[in-house]
This record gives C-alpha cells, structure tokens and sequence, in this order.
C-alpha cells in the first residue's frame, strides 16, 4: 500500500521501516501510529515474508513523542477525550503490533525518543542508539502520565526504582546511559548507527525464523507466566523448530562443519 508519514522498503528478507516527518522530529500522529501497525500486516505473502524489520527515523530525530497539534474526529490530542481516543485506537494498538510481531524488531535510535517515540524504541526486541540519542519521558512537565505502555515496558527493561526516576522527574537518558540501564542493546557512534542496525537486522532475517518466532513467544510468556507455564511452551515450541526445515539445515551443517544457510522455513 502506500503510506504518507513512512517509508517502507524491503531488501530481501529484511523490512526497513522509516518513520518520515523530519521537519517535526518525527512526531507521531493517529495516522503514523496507523501506517506502523499497517505495515507490519503487509510483511509480504507467505512464501515472501519479511523475516525482520528495522525501524530508523528520518532526519535528526527517531521520534519526538505523540504530535499533540494533530487532530482526530476534531478532537486534539491535548484534550481530554481526544488523548483518550488517539491513545485506544491508534497509538497503543500500533505499539502492540512491535510487541507481538512474529519477527524479530530492531530500532536503530537517532536523537531523540521521547513519550510515545520511547515506547516504539523499548516496544523492539533490540534497540541501538547512537551516542548522541536520548530517551525522555516528559509528562511530568506538563501535568500528564507516560502513555502508549511505558508504564510497562520501562519497569520492566530497567526496574521500578529507574522507571519511577524517569517518569517522575522527568530527566532525560542519553545513549550511554540507556545502554548501561539495559533500555537499549547497545550504543555506538553516531556515524555508525545504521550500519551496525543494519548488519543486525540482516543477521536476524537470515537466521531459523520458525525458532526466534518461537523464543519470541517464550520470552513473553517467561515475563509474566509461572515456570510451569515455560516448560510446557519450551516443550511444544522445541517440537515446532525441530520439524522446521531450519532445524534440519541448522544440523546438517553442524555435523558438515560449515556454516548453516537458514531459508525461513
């Protein structure tokens, strides 16, 4: 389809997904939180599937929070009912979408990822920054509470105490520091950003994807569920990956002593 606020190419296995309003940092209104979740419904046909997506912001920011001056059934976002609305049926479903992709989501960080922008970062399985990249969560300043699950996936990347910390002062995170609280993978130098992303990313579309699907799953369930509840998800999704054809490479080369060739399937 085509999409007015991102840029979407593909590059064999590999999505990259560009968020594309440079002249506002990349502010996300209704229709950019739409066009994400979109995207990730049209990965390809099921013998062409994009095995990973990248998710970079054009310009010099990755995203600089929700764009209060949009406007949905004539409602801003500032308002009452409209930061209510926007949040239910735009913003939070298009977050859900990264969560609960079957592939794997890498963010490559420029700049800034403030509000609903730190939530799309933290939202990835892995997320690098460039040194000079920050997150913020700036609510606080203007009498509001974190939004689009970063309640949630603060505390949990980087614990109450830190979450409380950002949330409630307000103080922004640089690249560095993200790396060092675990919000993020890895930071590198900014000249550096997209290579190291991409080479990543590329990685990730090229390995077993019927098993990161599957540790995907596992992982999620591992945040919230009993240990019982793992064993038997491990169980059945070790049963899936070793029918894979994957898996049959994975050990026939193995065994051969060269280097596996995974076809995704």
């Amino acid at each position: 389809m085509t999409y007015e606020t991102i840029k979407v190419e593909r590059d064999g296995p590999l999505m990259i997904l560009t968020l594309n309003k440079p002249d506002r940092l990349n502010a996300m209104a209704p229709q950019m939180a739409d066009e994400i979740g979109q995207a990730f419904y049209d990965l390809g046909p099921e013998d062409d599937r994009a095995r990973a997506v990248l998710i970079t912001g054009e310009g010099k920011g990755f995203c600089s929070g929700a764009d209060l001056s949009a406007r949905g059934d004539g409602s801003a976002l500032g308002s009452k009912g409209g930061s209510h609305e926007a949040l239910t049926m735009h913003y939070n479903p298009a977050i859900s979408q990264l969560i609960r992709a079957e592939v794997p989501v890498i963010c490559a960080v420029n700049g800034p990822a403030a509000g609903v922008g730190c939530s799309l970062a933290l939202a990835a399985d892995f997320t690098i920054v460039g040194k000079s990249a920050y997150f913020l969560q700036a609510f606080v300043n203007i009498g509001l509470v974190p939004d689009g699950g970063s309640t949630w996936l603060l505390t949990r990347a980087i614990g109450r105490v830190r979450a409380t910390r950002m949330m409630m002062l307000g103080e922004k995170i640089g690249g560095e520091q993200a790396a060092e609280w675990g919000l993020a993978y890895k930071c590198v130098e900014d000249a550096d950003l997209m290579t190291e992303a991409r080479a990543l990313a590329e990685k990730l579309a090229n390995g077993p994807t019927v098993a990161i699907k599957t540790m995907k799953r596992n992982i999620a369930l591992a945040a919230d569920g009993s240990l019982e509840q793992v064993f038997l998800a491990e169980a059945e999704g070790q049963r899936l990956a070793g029918a894979s054809q994957d898996a049959m490479e994975g050990g026939m080369a193995f065994l051969e002593k060269r280097k596996a060739e995974f076809k995704g399937q």
